[in-house]
């Protein structure tokens, strides 16, 4: 499974939204200047998220984003696929194998990496990473 930037870029685009959408709304240039990622390029991330039913927008002049579900309902697994598609590691074909060694590796290799790794993003919400975030974030730094 190879992130591409839209994956990435999504991820802490939302991560943000949730940092900063307590019971209001969120301009999309705030997350794009917050992040420095291009206001366009967020709106073709947020068209996804949107179509994935992960964030919610209001037009106008007050309008924003918002998270369309609590952040403790959301996970990585989702943002990913909302953005990336399929996150296996090597796509499975319909075709049948006939190759013993194919079929073997395929069955105990590819799709055991593809179990550890989805059990990790789908297990991890954006409330996981908020409050570890907001944690790690208040750690005082000593100066000497």
């Amino acid at each position: 499974m190879k992130v591409s930037t839209k994956g990435r870029y999504g991820l802490r685009a939302m991560i943000d939204l949730a940092l900063y959408s307590k019971n209001e709304l969120v301009p999309l240039i705030s997350i794009a200047q917050r992040q420095d990622i291009s206001k366009s390029y967020l709106e073709q991330v947020f068209s996804a998220l949107r179509k994935a039913g992960l964030v919610k927008s209001i037009k106008g002049a007050q309008g924003g984003y918002e998270l369309a579900k609590d952040a403790k309902e959301i996970t990585v697994g989702m943002i990913l696929r909302a953005l990336e598609g399929d996150l296996s590691v090597v796509p499975m074909e319909d075709e049948v194998v006939s190759n013993r060694i194919e079929s073997y590796i395929r069955d105990n290799i590819w799709n055991e990496i593809d179990e550890r790794v989805f059990s990790f993003i789908d297990g991890l919400t954006l409330k996981d990473i908020t409050e570890s975030y907001l944690q790690k974030d208040s750690t005082p730094m000593y100066y000497i």
